[in-house]
């Protein structure tokens, strides 16, 4: 709808341009790649697809949530994705209350806002949000960008009124604002949502949207239709999130599943499951560990990236789910504690009475329902 290529009087160009250089999208995971919790989850306050939180309230059937395939022959899967984030909705017999909602969350660190290149002081200066978006519900939604430096405000913004089951690509451009801030460290840069329903408790008309307000509990999102809350089985679909410096939207950065799973593994590291990908083969090993007392060995864990912080684990043991490798024969743990962290090593006890003494070996899972992780997320 405009010149590709503009010349100023002083001789200087701007260029629109598609295929962009690389390391310019903000959010990672866009794409749904990566899902090192598991595939499916019930639970608030979850992961599934790495990076995004996904909450509820006021539900009468709890949602589930699922890293799904997108449909091939659909314009999101000949653009190159494969996987979405999708949602779909219980039975929610008692209707739309006030405080009830269902939200996506992404968390970016504030020193990856305020290094990327964004003026966020000015408001001529713009940061560009672009996801792929498809429900099962003819309805437009609403989501909302909130800062959490200093300062704190928030910027709503609502979807075009979507078609039922047609993939909709969805593009807003966010102006910087003089009272914005983002504090070059490693804490919460902003919350971005995405609200499948928010009820009016948190809500206010669009009078004030796509502009930078006053954070509010109020004011999360625009007022929006209840249709899909309350439409049992309705299905929420999204992919292809960017978000990137510049007033437009460029083609979204694809990048390869490796690299993806290595910068997840910042925030969250799945070092042994029974439905990992990151084991050498089926029995799961976690690490080594030396003898301490009868009832201790301790053992490192090296991760494949330095964490955002010091991680806490993340963990589903118990009674028989570890067993100790050595040359005295297989021994039993039934847990895990922390004896010593870092970004970049977590120190375990592997902790229950046993017999060894002044032994060393090797410690895998013996269970296909056991883990262990640890967890940095913001």
């Amino acid at each position: 709808t405009s010149d590709a290529v503009t010349l100023a009087s002083d001789g200087t160009c701007t260029v629109k341009a598609t295929n962009n250089l690389s390391n310019r999208n903000l959010i990672i995971n866009g794409a749904m790649q990566v899902a090192q919790r598991g595939t499916s989850s019930t639970t608030s306050n979850s992961y599934v697809c790495d990076r995004f939180n996904l909450s509820y309230n006021g539900q009468d059937e709890a949602p589930t949530f699922t890293q799904a395939d997108v449909a091939s022959g659909t314009t999101p899967y000949n653009l190159g994705f494969r996987k979405c984030l999708k949602v779909t909705n219980g039975n929610q017999t008692s209707g739309a209350g006030t405080s009830d909602y269902i939200q996506l969350k992404y968390v970016p660190e504030a020193q990856d806002i305020a290094t990327s290149g964004w003026n966020y002081k000015s408001a001529s200066s713009y940061v560009t949000l672009s996801f792929w978006i498809k429900s099962s519900v003819a309805q437009a939604f609403t989501g909302s960008i909130w800062s959490r430096d200093d300062t704190l405000k928030n910027y709503k913004f609502s979807t075009p009124s979507l078609s039922a089951d047609t993939w909709t690509k969805v593009t807003k451009t966010i102006p910087g604002h003089a009272d914005l801030s983002f504090h070059n460290d490693n804490g919460v840069g902003a919350w971005i949502f995405l609200y499948p329903f928010i009820g009016t408790g948190y809500t206010t008309s669009d009078s004030d949207t796509e502009t930078w307000i006053a954070q509010s509990s109020g004011a999360y999102g625009n007022d929006m239709t209840s249709t899909w809350w309350t439409t049992n089985d309705a299905t929420f679909e999204i992919t292809g999130v960017q978000l990137e410096v510049g007033s437009y939207a460029t083609d979204f950065e694809h990048r390869t599943l490796g690299d993806e799973l290595m910068r997840c593994y910042r925030y969250f590291y799945m070092h042994a499951s029974g439905t990992n990908v990151n084991q050498f083969d089926e029995n799961k090993p976690i690490g080594t560990a030396v003898h301490y007392t009868n009832t201790s060995w301790f053992g490192p864990i090296f991760f494949p990236t330095q964490m955002r912080t010091h991680p806490s684990l993340y963990k589903s043991l118990g009674t028989d789910r570890l067993v100790m490798y050595n040359s005295d024969g297989s021994q039993g743990f039934n847990d895990v504690a922390l004896q010593m962290n870092g970004q970049n090593c977590y120190m375990i006890n592997y902790y229950d009475s046993l017999d060894s003494d002044e032994q060393a070996g090797w410690v895998q899972l013996n269970n296909n329902d056991a883990y262990l992780g640890f967890d940095a997320e913001l």
